[in-house]
Parts: C-alpha cells; structure tokens; sequence
C-alpha cells in the first residue's frame, strides 16, 4: 500500500474515533488481503508525529494507544472557545488522587492517616465515577476495607503511557500544575456524609484556588513493621458492584464495627 494512503488512513481513523486507537485497532481497519504489517502502521505514526512538529498539535501515545490532540501551548487561545469557565480541581481531590498514583494499592484509611483529615465521601464517588480509581479487592484485615489504584482512564486523562511517566513527588509543589480544564461537578454536596472522625473537607468551592501544597513523605504510608499486607481479588460478586454499593457495604461494616464496640464495652461495664 502506498506510504501516504497509508499515513493518511491512520490518521483520519485517529482524528474520526473519539479516543485512543491501538496498533491492532488500526490493522482491523483493512482487510486481511490488503492489510499492513505493523511496522508499517508505526512507520506512518512517526510519519504523522514529525507532520506535526511545527503544527497546533500533536500524536500523542498514552495508556489507551495513540491520540491526536491539541499541543498544551495552545490553550490560551483555545479556552475562548467555551465561554463559561471551567471549575477547577480541588486541592483536597488532587491529593486524594496523588496519594492513590504514587502508593497504590491504598485504602480510604490509609489515606486518612496521611492526610489527616477524614476523605470526603463525595471525592472517592467523583474518583470513582469520572473512572481515575477503581476498587481491585479488599485489605485482609477486620472490615476488610476496599482497595483503591488508578486506572487506564486516568493515564489517558493526563496524558501518560503508563505510571513510570509520573512527575517524581518533590515535583508536586503546586497543584494548579495538574489542573486540567475539564468540567468537574461533584455530585449533590448537600447530601454528603458527615465523616465520623477527624477534621471534615472543605467544599469544592472554597479549595478553588489553591496556591501550593506540598504532599507528606510517601514513607508515611510504609506498614508498621511487622505487619503483612494481603491483598485479596475480588469475587464475581464483588466485581459486578456499581462504586454506590460498594460505599453503601463499606458504610455498613463501619457501622457493624461501631454497634460490636459498643456491646463490648457494655459487656465489660456490667462485668465491672
């Protein structure tokens, strides 16, 4: 097949998907008798990478396969395009996610321990709904809380093949730099939980503008010595569970554990 045939399929099929395209994506495109070797479909992606140097975009490989999309520099001049500004992230999201990126798998009470503040009930729900985390089993330990790591659609969001591209974590200074101009509409505040213990979040609205943080030691959230970690998958069961039902068991064993405490102490008053 001619080179720029070739070179131009791909990159009508990149521009007309909506999302990352893989190399066998690509091939399933031909038919088996017309169909490329796959060097010659990475040939006509590096072809279309150097096309682009000196345009307003660029060919992009992420977690997902390759994308075209606008190169960062030309957001000043596109974000005219919306006329409604965007909502930023929070910075109480952000590092929720960061925690998650860096040291995953983590529980919801490891990154309580970190942070020090209880972890809104609405943050985890966006993380989950938006797809940047997902629950890949439960801490073998009393409650067996969930266990939470990112996913593909998080790599593709920001722009990464894979987690090694992360920026190192003294980078993390400020947060604003994670700020991606996307819509962020955390669901129904009025109705979140109060968290039971700690200090509560602050809204999305009063952390709009946060200025710089820098995140506590990833040895923070080492296990006490000693102590042995399991991680175990999930059942069918578990797997087929939307991210509300999975806090709704979480909210109930919490509970559990609070109404088991309570009888103890009440067995141990009346045995005093």
């Amino acid at each position: 097949m001619n080179e720029q045939l070739l070179k131009n399929i791909v990159e009508s099929a990149l521009l007309a998907a909506g999302r990352p395209l893989r190399i066998d994506h690509l091939l399933e495109l031909f038919e088996e008798n017309q169909r490329p070797e796959r060097g010659d479909v990475r040939k006509a992606l590096e072809g279309l990478q150097q096309d682009y140097e000196l345009r307003g975009i660029t060919l992009k490989e992420v977690a997902s396969g390759f994308r075209i999309q606008v190169k960062p520099d030309m957001g000043d001049w596109l974000k005219r395009l919306w006329q409604e500004r965007p909502p930023r992230y929070s910075r109480a999201l952000l590092e929720t996610l960061a925690l998650i990126a860096y040291r995953q798998p983590l529980t919801r009470g490891e990154i309580e321990n970190v942070r020090g503040v209880a972890v809104s009930t609405n943050i985890m729900r966006t993380l989950l709904e938006r797809h940047w985390v997902r629950v890949v089993g439960h801490r073998d330990v009393p409650g067996r809380p969930a266990l939470y790591a990112t996913t593909r659609e998080f790599l593709d969001y920001f722009g990464m093949k894979s987690l090694d591209e992360l920026p190192p974590l003294t980078e993390l200074k400020d947060f604003d730099n994670l700020t991606v101009e996307l819509d962020l509409a955390y669901p129904d505040q009025s109705a979140e939980a109060t968290p039971p213990t700690g200090e509560s979040e602050p809204s999305a609205e009063e952390e709009e503008a946060p200025t710089s943080l820098a995140l506590p030691s990833i040895d923070d959230l080492e296990a006490p010595t000693g102590d042995t970690i399991t991680v175990r998958p999930l059942t069918e069961e578990e797997a087929a569970k939307t991210p509300e039902e999975f806090e709704a068991d979480r909210q109930a064993q919490e509970e559990g554990q609070a109404e088991g405490a309570k009888r103890e102490i009440k067995a141990t008053e009346q045995l005093s």
